[in-house]
């Protein structure tokens, strides 16, 4: 008699829609234009385009301009459908988009940086443009007048910003590892503080106006999540990457952080759990659990005659360890450890199934992504990849 055969359960993930190519160089941004079937990049190659839906299904370029310099960053408002591109020269150009965007009319130039324009926000409540530049100076510009309304000077290059109008607070990442907050006024600024929590630079900034949380990328594969309006100081952080997380893209409407590595990587974070903090490492100079001495501790190993071991930390209660102690692996989902990690005999014991149970889906680009776009109505992702080639993606079978 045959086997009766199971069905595999079905696998949820992203559908890929479309690939846009043609980009002689890298596409460094690039952002999908609402309730149209249209994206607009900038690329190393000097050139804007804005690409439109033809009826054969296919992305063609509707405008092809030509910019003195490689294009680094845009910023694009849809609204008044202005588009600012940061400049490898540290120029900030302005265009404004035709209704049927087959046209882009120039506005002004901002001499903002004196190198590189590493980041642009346009921020239409306040008429302000901000930028940062591999000068490591942070600007802010009137986007009425063109005048240059004040500067901060960064510990490092920033490649982060992000900024909440309500509070006019601004946050940028640099490539030293520190995320710095300021307050902007009309025409001055005040340093609000300054924090750290990655051992790599700071290679992405999300924020969350409702929740009140930052969420920062980083070189050293992680993101943290930074509570900043609850005032406790309270940082999680997510361990799901094998590469440096590039970009970061937050659905609200779901409670969804969108990560994506170098490696191709996309990861779909749950953050609509209650998540634990990391616990600190603790030192000793023995095993915290069977106390045998570590290969430093010379009295403890003279004198209970023992070889000294190497220690390791528990990443679930942060003890130090021996190996011999801390031999099991396990996956800890609600403390940001989505793939396994060491654990303490004890703490393995102690983690149950459902603490197991995984809080993110990983999915793979299949090209190495530099920069990404989320459009929440449609629940679409744009990626642009070091193959200088974006995709569309349809993230509604995963962010839902």
């Amino acid at each position: 008699m045959a086997a009766e055969i199971q069905p595999k359960p079905l696998t949820r993930k992203p559908i890929l829609l479309q690939r846009v190519e043609g980009s002689q160089e890298v596409v460094n941004m690039a952002v999908i234009v609402p309730k149209e079937e249209g994206v607009i990049s900038v690329s190393e190659d000097r050139t804007v385009r804005v690409w439109l839906k033809r009826d054969s299904g296919q992305y063609w370029p509707s405008i092809y301009h030509m910019m003195p310099s490689p294009c680094s960053c845009m910023s694009f408002n849809p609204e008044t459908r202005r588009l600012s591109i940061g400049l490898d020269n540290g120029t900030i150009s302005e265009f404004i988009l035709s209704e049927d965007y087959n046209k882009m009319t120039p506005v002004k130039n901002y001499q903002a940086h004196q190198s590189r324009v590493t980041m642009i926000l346009f921020v239409l409540e306040l008429e302000w443009v901000l930028s940062t530049g591999q000068d490591k100076q942070f600007a802010w510009h009137c986007s009425e007048s063109g005048q240059r309304l004040g500067g901060y000077r960064t510990s490092a290059v920033a490649s982060g910003l992000q900024f909440d109008v309500e509070t006019r607070h601004v946050f940028i990442g640099d490539h030293s590892g520190q995320v710095t907050i300021l307050k902007l006024e009309q025409e001055n600024c005040s340093l609000v503080t300054t924090f750290r929590g990655h051992t790599g630079g700071v290679t992405a900034l999300c924020w969350d106006p409702v929740q009140r949380v930052l969420f920062s990328g980083s070189s050293d594969h992680s993101v943290i999540m930074w509570d900043i309006g609850g005032r406790k100081g309270t940082a999680i952080e997510l361990q799901g990457h094998n590469d440096r997380v590039q970009a970061l893209s937050y659905a609200q409407h779901t409670r969804q952080l969108i990560s994506c590595g170098g490696d191709g990587g996309i990861v779909v974070w749950n953050m609509d759990v209650e998540r634990q903090e990391t616990p600190e490492w603790l030192d000793s100079d023995s095993c915290q659990k069977c106390d045998q001495p570590f290969f430093w501790n010379f009295k403890q190993m003279w004198d209970s005659k023992k070889i000294g071991l190497r220690q390791h930390h528990c990443r679930k209660c942060g003890k130090a360890v021996c190996g011999k102690c801390s031999s099991k692996r396990s996956s800890i989902p609600l403390m940001g450890f989505e793939f396994e990690v060491r654990v303490c005999d004890s703490c393995h014991e102690a983690i149950t199934d459902e603490e197991r149970a995984p809080t993110a889906t990983f999915h793979d680009s299949k090209h190495n992504i530099v920069h990404v776009h989320f459009d929440p109505t449609r629940g679409w992702l744009l990626t642009s990849g070091t193959d200088k080639v974006i995709k569309l993606w349809d993230m509604t079978p995963v962010v839902s």
